[in-house]
């Protein structure tokens, strides 16, 4: 945390956003996820952060495409509440999901995008979700 809020204060007249997603892959009997934390300075470049956890196998893709979902509103909730404890303007908090119009998520997104709004959060998917499409798909 400490980290991403010096990143923030190293300029304080830039415009941020703060984007968080989650990628996850399946093994034969757990599942591994990555959480991207990207920091990103507008037209200055970004940070970026990784959080690993692993769990037990999920039997649908449904259930661990949900588990994306949650793992990235929770990390961006506890972030966002972290930032505005110490005082530290996020202009923006972004939450990307790992679905897209193309292929079997697709039938998810309605219902994620609501959970991720109704979270408080800007909800982007595929292409635009990079964080969790291109940054945590990096590490699974």
């Amino acid at each position: 945390m400490d980290e991403i809020e010096a990143y923030f204060l190293d300029d304080t007249e830039a415009k941020y956003s703060l984007v968080v997603g989650t990628d996850s892959d399946q093994a034969q009997d757990s599942a591994d996820f990555v959480t991207a934390i990207v920091v990103h300075r507008h037209g200055k470049g970004a940070r970026y952060f990784l959080a690993r956890e692993r769990k037990p196998r999920y039997h649908t893709l449904r259930e661990r495409i949900w588990q994306e979902a949650i793992f990235s509103t929770t990390i961006a909730k506890t972030l966002a509440e972290e930032l505005l404890e110490r005082e530290v303007p996020s202009q923006n908090v972004e939450v990307h999901i790992d679905v897209g119009e193309n292929g079997p998520t697709r039938s998810l997104i309605k219902e994620l995008v609501g959970f991720v709004r109704g979270n408080g959060f800007v909800a982007h998917i595929k292409p635009e979700a990079y964080a969790a499409a291109s940054v945590a798909d990096r590490y699974t």
